[in-house]
């Protein structure tokens, strides 16, 4: 089972880090985006939350301090699902749709990082740091 949950880790965290990279490497064409959306700073924005993301995953992928990870996520995820995906504030039907695929897609990943919380620590195959 150790194998199973450190490939749920490595699933779990590599999806954030990879994320977490194309903030860095799309950031020209993400900064319009979150200036639509009525962000502060939006340049820095992305590139802040892409630093969350960055190192939130990368603690859940590799088990080193994986509370302050969970935190990072959650950091992410809450705010980014209110104010990049508020699908409610749509009037675009296609918009709305996506938004609200994206809100719900977050919510459901906050989810389960809130439930890495409950794993007995240090986890199995994990870096101790």
């Amino acid at each position: 089972m150790q194998y199973l949950f450190l490939a749920g880790r490595v699933l779990y965290g590599g999806f954030f880090l990879l994320a977490g990279i194309d903030h860095y490497r799309h950031v020209q064409m993400m900064t319009p985006y979150a200036a639509a959306k009525g962000i502060p700073a939006p340049r820095l924005a992305v590139l802040g939350s892409g630093s969350l993301i960055i190192l939130g995953g990368l603690s859940v992928l590799l088990g080193v301090r994986p509370t302050w990870g969970v935190l990072l996520l959650t950091a992410f995820l809450l705010p980014t699902s209110f104010l990049m995906h508020n699908y409610w504030a749509a009037t675009d039907p296609s918009v709305r749709q996506m938004d609200m695929t994206n809100f719900k897609k977050n919510i459901a990943l906050l989810g389960a990082a809130w439930m890495l919380l409950l794993i007995p620590q240090p986890w199995p195959l994990s870096l101790r740091w």
